[in-house]
């Protein structure tokens, strides 16, 4: 899991990468040579299926913390000399001031609810 925060915006980013076969979203072969094999692999309707999931479980673990998902898809993430598919996710503070970093309280439940995502979805 990456999570990476905007020094000057209220948001931060989150990237996590399949570790390991997905028999239940049909994602069986999550590693490729180059980034452009990946790409059929977040093109399934299986990894479409892993979005909406995802999708549901943020907004049960985001209500209430005063934090929003303002975007959610695939990415293609780097492991060693192999890629791999992932998601990727931008949560914005609701409220907060557009030039300034999240606050601790909302990073803290930023990296709460990616590691619920990550454990429930069992990417790795």
């Amino acid at each position: 899991m990456k999570i990476t925060q905007d020094e000057r915006a209220p948001t931060a980013t989150v990237e996590l990468m399949i570790e390991r076969p997905l028999e239940e979203y049909d994602l069986v072969e999550i590693e490729a040579a180059v980034p452009r094999d990946v790409d059929p692999m977040l093109a399934s309707q299986g990894f479409k299926d892993l979005l909406d999931e995802a999708r549901a479980i943020l907004g049960a673990e985001l209500e209430g913390r005063g934090l929003e998902v303002v975007q959610l898809t695939g990415a293609i993430c780097r492991s060693g000399d192999a890629y791999r598919p992932g998601i990727w996710l931008v949560v914005k503070e609701a409220g907060a001031q557009g030039n300034a970093a999240m606050t601790a309280g909302a990073a803290g439940g930023v990296k709460q609810a990616a590691g619920a995502l990550e454990k429930k979805l069992g990417l790795c």
